[in-house]
């Protein structure tokens, strides 16, 4: 197997493993730890160092601009998203560099749809049970990480294929 093959695989393990723990705390607590996204950021930082260093401006970038995202999210409705949320997708563009556009498309959308399928479940009828549906809350960190999934298999073939679209 080469090296950077290698490196991928031990990247993807490492990140599939900090999701894991993170899902698990995120739907039992509904809080993602400070200590899981800052050790997944340093684990990023070293594996990227160690194995591909001349992606890490990209990895950088791509950490701030999917965390600034949810970060806009999080300020204009604080109630509807905490930071962890926000911490943990800039440790996914640590990790994923630009395919994190994939997982968060990917999350947003699956998102979008379980909280749809919630709502009609629920039959929101009156303005009452509107502000009740509202203020219900749905962990983001399992569809990060079913994002993350999806851009670890397909994330440079779906990329590649809306910019060749986009291009021509």
């Amino acid at each position: 197997m080469p090296a950077h093959d290698l490196h991928d695989l031990l990247r993807g393990l490492v990140l599939l493993g900090l999701l894991l723990a993170v899902v698990v705390i995120d739907l039992r607590s509904r809080r993602i730890p400070n200590r899981l996204t800052g050790a997944g950021a340093v684990a990023a930082l070293l594996l990227g160092l160690l194995g591909e260093p001349e992606a890490l401006p990209e990895r950088l970038l791509a950490a701030l601009a999917a965390g600034s995202v949810l970060l806009l999210a999080a300020v204009v409705r604080p109630d509807g998203m905490g930071l962890g949320d926000v911490k943990l997708t800039a440790v996914l563009g640590l990790f994923l560099g630009r395919t994190v556009l994939v997982a968060l498309l990917v999350a947003l959308l699956a998102a979008t749809v379980a909280g749809s399928t919630i709502a009609l479940r629920a039959g929101v009828r009156s303005t009452a049970d509107a502000r009740e549906w509202r203020a219900t809350t749905i962990p983001l960190a399992p569809f990060l990480a079913l994002g993350t999934l999806v851009a670890l298999v397909v994330g440079d073939r779906l990329l590649g294929w809306y910019l060749a679209g986009a291009a021509g």
